[in-house]
């Protein structure tokens, strides 16, 4: 889930750089965000079996 996110801003990012928009937060803050995100992504957190065990092997039984 986190990933999708961190596509998501990763996107915002790149259309508002490709027609030089602006928000109000600046574009390194949007990428360190993304990659925040990934970071938390690879980590595991966000991720159903993180935070729910194993809950894969408790269908197999």
């Amino acid at each position: 889930m986190l990933a999708v996110v961190a596509a998501i801003v990763f996107g915002i990012a790149f259309l508002l750089d490709l027609f030089d928009a602006g928000i109000g937060i600046g574009m390194t803050a949007l990428i360190a965000l993304g990659l925040c995100l990934l970071a938390l992504h690879q980590a595991g957190i966000g991720t159903a079996s993180a935070w729910r065990g194993s809950w894969r092997s408790r269908a197999r039984r």
